[in-house]
């Protein structure tokens, strides 16, 4: 239980390195100092520019989303929060336009990165959709006295938001939102709530992790649930606002992700380096705003990893029809009215081809026109959401869907069905 202080001692006993990289940075930067101008003193600064990143807490980025372009018009942005819970944020991206769109609520993973790792799927959304997402908090920034979070309370949170923004809703779940969003739109059908979205979207996510090996699964498999309660599982220290809160921590969640592909980090690392020699500074600025992202990492609580890890990795309850909310068994059969696309990469590594897509055989109830599968050729996981590919290929697929179940389906709806039976 010591690691996390074992981090923390680290990080604070190399600021001394850090400190003196940033004046070393600045000193070969000053456009008065005739060394700035030579091969010797870009050297210098990009060494010390890595010696500095390596160095740094990353801290969460901000969206930076401040206009996009609608039909040709530069319009503003501006962020807004409509909803506040003690572990999450629903953020709405407000455009100030007239145009109405598709409402869309972009379900962020809570796997150790900040939603902002969605800034790229979110930036491609806003000149066609009225774009929400949820903006999860950091566990260690959230107090003890607020209580648990895990798997359920994360569905929970789900169909707040939901009905928070109506029946209109387009949801979009990225990666391991795809088995909380399934249930949560089932839910609200077996409840017969007024606000059952109009269509999910479900990209990359693990509805059945039986239908293709991945590292990710295997691990999940070869290792007993005890083995990451007492692997990973850490206490937040006590100067943090969520001491002694018990916490999956980023930093694990980031070396475990380093670790699997050490020799292609350490190459960008050095690409950097050269690029910033010979002063290739788009590649340059194309590269921090890749780490800065993907090096800003939150911790999350216990409760919902280690559930997340038993219940959809190692039992697989939602495939296997024994997945339950609150006492209640999940029925995904009983979606009727809202409109499932699953999105799949062929190179997916983490989400391989054929886990999402059986999201189709759990919604049997679901007419063949009000569903679609799509597999995007030549892209990995994150290429599913971010990138060209995401921009020119997967998106106009999710628009158009969007698009043509936008309306109402009110052969579906319950309240009609009653009017109907009188």
């Amino acid at each position: 239980m010591l690691l996390y202080h074992l981090h923390d001692w680290q990080r604070a006993a190399m600021a001394p390195f850090r400190i003196a990289a940033e004046a070393t940075q600045a000193a070969f930067h000053n456009p008065f100092f005739p060394a700035t101008y030579t091969h010797f003193g870009r050297a210098v600064a990009a060494g010390a520019e890595l010696v500095e990143r390596t160095t740094r807490q990353f801290g969460k980025p901000a969206f930076g989303l401040h206009s996009t372009v609608i039909a040709g018009d530069t319009v503003k942005v501006e962020e807004e929060v409509v909803l506040t819970k003690p572990f999450c944020k629903l953020l709405h991206f407000k455009r100030h336009t007239d145009r109405v769109d598709p409402i869309v609520l972009v379900v962020a993973p809570m796997s150790g990165h900040y939603a902002t790792l969605l800034r790229g799927t979110v930036e491609a959304l806003l000149p066609e959709h009225d774009v929400y997402i949820t903006d999860w908090v950091d566990a260690k920034m959230v107090p003890l006295s607020h209580g648990k979070f895990d798997l359920e309370d994360y569905i929970t949170y789900v169909m707040d938001c939901i009905r928070h923004l109506g029946a209109q809703t387009h949801l979009i779940a990225v990666c391991q939102p795809a088995v909380p969003v399934m249930c949560a739109v089932a839910l609200l059908a077996q409840m017969g709530d007024p606000a059952q979205p109009r269509s999910m979207t479900l990209m990359g996510g693990p509805i059945d992790t039986s239908r293709a090996k991945t590292v990710v699964t295997e691990l999940a498999d070869k290792r007993p649930i005890e083995w990451f309660q007492n692997t990973v599982i850490h206490a937040i220290p006590f100067y943090y606002p969520g001491g002694h809160r018990l916490v999956y921590p980023g930093f694990v969640q980031l070396n475990g992700f380093v670790s699997m592909n050490v020799e292609r980090h350490v190459g960008e690392h050095m690409k950097l380096f050269r690029n910033l020699v010979k002063g290739d500074e788009e590649s340059a600025t194309a590269h921090r705003t890749f780490y800065d992202e993907y090096l800003a990492v939150m911790d999350v609580t216990a409760e919902f990893y280690l559930q997340t890890v038993e219940r959809v990795f190692q039992k697989r309850d939602l495939a296997n029809g024994t997945f339950t909310w609150n006492g209640q068994r999940v029925d995904p059969s009983a979606i009727r009215r809202t409109a499932l696309l699953t999105v799949e990469g062929e190179l997916d590594d983490i989400s391989a081809p054929g886990q999402t897509i059986a999201a189709h055989d759990l919604c049997s109830g679901l007419a063949d026109d009000m569903r679609q599968a799509h597999l995007q050729i030549g892209v990995g996981h994150y290429g599913i959401f971010n990138g060209r590919k995401w921009r020119t290929q997967i998106l106009p697929i999710v628009h158009q869907f969007m698009l043509d179940h936008d309306a109402a389906p009110e052969n579906n709806h319950p309240y009609l069905r009653i009017v109907d039976a009188v």
